[in-house]
């Protein structure tokens, strides 16, 4: 048969098999079309479902079948959802910064150096409490001259320490000898209360017996280095001591904690029982010391670490090391912040660098790459300049630390740092 014989005999049969399979198309398709609210034609349809695994035996009857198998054709829509939003299938790995944080952060001025303001006699010394429960709260900490000072005095350490290292000579009080005994002592208590058996990972219910010890003890150790006239003192300065290494009951120590112990000495300083030449020794060598007896506490009786924003928090435990620790490195000939990535530095010079030391330590502990484990320090490492990383941190100590809720809700307020 010549081929115009074939196609002018199977011509019609083929035109009419497309004309039966548009029909069936659209008879699985009618039962899917959306709502027309937009004015758009009645023949925009939705992309047709995909088949059932089994689509030999439904529950819902329908009056179209399958040409094939003589099956249902035609499927219920699913009920609408609650939430229109789109729902990833999973979290993203990392919990990143919002947006409107960073925002924040670059937006907020980096805070201003200032000396404690004194206290003037008469005393009126009170047990310290919790104010703050609220972001009203917060906002109305934040618009005081307390927090200004307090958040000031930070800086001003800061500044202390700036192109300095840790051995460099600077003027040691007797004040300042003082505390450094005092963590010393505390740092003696963990070799004599040895971490106990147990399974958990975290939380080592021994710390509990090292802390009861601590405070049973604080008094007497400020009353060695204090002046009769502020003895007073310590029904408000043991709280803030007390409550500088961490929590007892949930085994846990954080920013907050380490923010009581800067409260500390912004008492002493407001006291005047430190003075503004003691600055650079408080960090230099009243903070090393407390970082030193940090460092030992979250090793031996596994602190939790409190609030932790996880892998993409700044670190699980510290911030203030990290601010003090770019201020010594501002100006340095050689060392750039994309140093940290040289294990020789680290090495060599960890011991006299607070931040070189804080990420010493962080890859000690911590297995994997430094960019996956630690990548809001991986990413600091990229800023050009240590001037700059000390400005931001400052900046992101102030909107992530102390304007946060859930680690400001635990800091007391007295006569010293009174609540306005």
């Amino acid at each position: 048969m010549s081929y115009p014989i074939i196609c002018h005999t199977l011509g019609p049969l083929v035109y009419k098999l497309r004309s039966l399979q548009k029909k069936a198309s659209l008879t699985i398709h009618t039962a899917e079309m959306k709502p027309n609210h937009s004015g758009s034609p009645p023949h925009q349809l939705d992309p047709p479902l995909p088949q059932s695994p089994t689509p030999h035996h439904h529950q819902h009857g329908s009056a179209s079948t399958c040409i094939n198998c003589g099956g249902p054709t035609s499927y219920p829509c699913p009920p609408p959802s609650d939430n229109p939003a789109y729902i990833p299938i999973r979290a993203p790995a990392v919990n990143l910064l919002p947006a409107n944080t960073k925002e924040t952060i670059i937006l907020t001025p980096v805070p201003l150096s200032q000396k404690a303001v004194p206290l003037s006699p008469p005393y009126e010394f009170q047990t310290p409490t919790k104010r703050i429960q609220s972001q009203i709260d917060i906002d109305h900490f934040h618009s005081s001259e307390t927090c200004r000072n307090f958040l000031g005095f930070v800086v001003a350490l800061s500044e202390s320490i700036r192109s300095h290292k840790l051995s460099d000579p600077c003027p040691v009080s007797i004040e300042v000898s003082a505390l450094v005994s005092i963590i010393q002592t505390l740092i003696s208590y963990v070799d004599e209360i040895p971490p106990a058996p147990q399974s958990s990972r975290y939380g080592n219910i021994a710390y509990r017996t090292w802390h009861e010890r601590l405070c049973s003890d604080a008094k007497s150790f400020m009353i060695q280095f204090l002046p009769p006239e502020l003895h007073s003192a310590t029904v408000e300065l043991v709280p803030y001591l007390a409550d500088s290494f961490g929590n007892a009951s949930r085994i846990d120590y954080g920013t907050g904690h380490e923010t009581n112990f800067a409260a500390w000495l912004y008492c002493l300083a407001r006291l005047g029982v430190v003075k503004e030449y003691d600055y650079q020794a408080l960090v230099a060598r009243v903070f090393v010391k407390y970082l030193e007896l940090m460092r030992k506490l979250q090793m031996t009786y596994n602190l939790e670490p409190a609030g932790s924003h996880g892998v993409w928090g700044l670190d699980d435990y510290h911030f203030l090391p990290f601010i003090f620790g770019s201020s010594q490195l501002i100006d340095h000939k050689y060392m750039k912040p994309k140093s940290i990535h040289n294990q020789d530095i680290l090495e060599n010079f960890s011991n006299e660098y607070l931040y070189l030391s804080c990420i010493a330590f962080i890859k000690k502990v911590k297995k994997g790459l430094f960019a996956e484990h630690s990548p809001m320090l991986d990413d600091i490492s990229g800023v050009p300049s240590w001037n700059k990383v000390n400005s931001g941190l400052l900046k992101m100590y102030k909107i992530e630390v102390l304007q946060k809720v859930p680690i400001m809700q635990h800091f007391l307020f007295g006569s010293i740092i009174n609540w306005e």
